[in-house]
């Protein structure tokens, strides 16, 4: 690995490539692009740690080595085998082969993967008379072959198990929501800790957990044991240990997050799992079905991931989805609503028309993401009332380019180029700003992890003021 700039490539889930590009910018990466399920960028060896420890929405970063096309396994080996490999691996250390393929030339990953590790093992045998060992399960050297028609790239992957599996999950619930995939729900909201966050189906609290983090801008890498370019001969463990100690992007949260569910049981693994990411402090939970939701805490947002696809029959859909949207509707006004699900008969049946609509992938289904602002009042009062708001927004651009020319004094004597207009105009409202800098680090100063989690919480006040009835804090066990 070369110590200045590099190309890598950070693989996501479909429909979050655009977040992750923002992840990657707000890091320092440089030429960053996005494409299909993934974002290539360059950067140094500290943007290859900052990327694997910062990145809420990445699978796994990984580092090109080689490019070459290829129709067939015979010609992948033969590639494969031209690149210097004691440049990244010797004899005595352990490696694993991941294909992936796009291609009516090859019809089996796992043939291509062998002929790889065939390839690499020649390399060595006949230099040095001696090979490494192939080793799945965390191998000193995790390489990565990804073909696309004729066009191969070979990588090698710094990431290791991939980057969803964050660390902090102890319990699983009934089909889990990838930890990834809810960090890029909530992100695409434009939620960054202003307000309330409300899931009403918590299930295991994955949505809750990530939502706090992103709140307090604690790095989801803080859980993980460990990473692949930790073993790699060229390691820098000071600046790695830099980076993992470095909390000054960590902010405070004045608000909570309330979880519930209708199932006892699915609230004690949200619980456990919940202390296991040190964030008792953050998350109310409650033992409630979604239609017993009463009263819901001002100002705030709901994001959720209630039942579709197999977690449901098709006789109770219907049933479903009506009392969410009568929920919607008659407690949580003032809120912007997101609801993650599968079909359109489950959204007809909410009842409300979407702001917006972003398709995403969970797992194998083709899922959708669905927006709904809940005001008060009817429909056509809201619509008047944002068609006056829209009316206004070009009086006050004028007035404020108005203002600039006054004051620089750049326009012709006696002549103001913008008049100001006249009336009383809504004053601009406050807008959400969303984090600048790197992403989190750590809750305090945790030096490197040896397999433990880090001790302690982030020192953030309670808010004041009343919580809905039924909440209760999590007692540390």
């Amino acid at each position: 690995m070369t110590d200045g700039s590099f190309e890598m490539i950070a693989k996501t889930l479909y429909g979050l490539e655009d977040v992750l590009a923002q992840e990657l910018t707000a890091l320092g990466a440089e030429n960053v692009q996005t494409g299909r399920r993934m974002v290539s960028f360059t950067g140094d060896k500290a943007m290859l740690y900052k990327a694997n420890f910062h990145c809420r929405t990445a699978l796994r970063i990984l580092v090109p080595i080689a490019r070459f096309r290829a129709n067939n396994a015979d010609t992948v080996y033969q590639e494969v085998k031209r690149i210097e490999w004691e440049k990244y691996l010797s004899p005595e250390k352990t490696f694993s082969v991941d294909a992936v393929i796009y291609s009516e030339d090859f019809h089996h990953s796992k043939f291509v993967a062998y002929r790889t590790k065939d390839a690499i093992a020649d390399y060595f045998n006949e230099r040095v008379g001696e090979r490494p060992s192939v080793r799945l399960s965390n191998p000193d050297l995790c390489i990565n072959i990804h073909i696309s028609h004729k066009d191969c790239t070979l990588s090698i992957d710094s990431s290791g198990e991939s980057l969803h599996k964050r660390g902090y999950r102890t319990a699983q619930g009934e089909a889990p929501l990838n930890e990834m995939l809810a960090a890029g729900m909530i992100l695409k909201t434009g939620w960054r800790g202003e307000s309330h966050f409300v899931d009403p189906m918590c299930g295991s609290g994955t949505l809750l957990i990530e939502a706090a983090m992103i709140a307090l801008n604690i790095a989801p890498g803080i859980y993980r044991k460990g990473f692949a370019f930790e073993r790699w001969p060229d390691f820098d463990r000071d600046l790695f240990d830099e980076i993992y100690n470095d909390d000054s992007s960590e902010r405070e949260f004045s608000f909570k997050c309330y979880g519930s569910d209708i199932s006892p049981v699915t609230v004690q693994k949200a619980e456990k799992n919940i202390r296991s990411a040190g964030l008792t402090k953050y998350i109310e939970l409650q033992t409630l079905p979604f239609q017993q939701f009463a009263e819901a805490p001002q100002p705030g947002i709901l994001i959720t991931n209630p039942p579709y696809g197999e977690r449901i029959t098709p006789d109770n859909i219907s049933e479903l989805y009506s009392m969410i949207g009568e929920r919607l509707k008659h407690v949580f006004t003032g809120y912007s609503a997101w609801i993650l699900s599968y079909k359109d008969e489950c959204f007809d049946r909410i009842g409300l028309r979407p702001k917006h609509k972003i398709k995403l992938r969970n797992g194998d289904l083709e899922c959708e993401y669905r927006c709904y602002e809940l005001f008060a009042g009817t429909n056509k009062a809201y619509k008047k009332a944002e068609g006056e708001r829209k009316k206004a927004a070009p009086r006050a651009i004028a007035e404020k380019q108005n203002r600039k020319e006054m004051a620089s004094g750049n326009y012709p004597k006696g002549e103001n180029k913008v008049k100001r207009p006249s009336g009383d105009y809504p004053k601009a409202e406050n807008k959400w700003k969303r984090s600048s800098g790197s992403y989190p680090k750590g809750e305090n100063k945790v030096k490197q992890p040896s397999g433990g989690y880090p001790k302690g919480e982030n020192k953030v006040k309670r808010p004041s003021g009343s919580y809905p009835k039924g909440y209760r804090n999590i007692s540390e066990p």
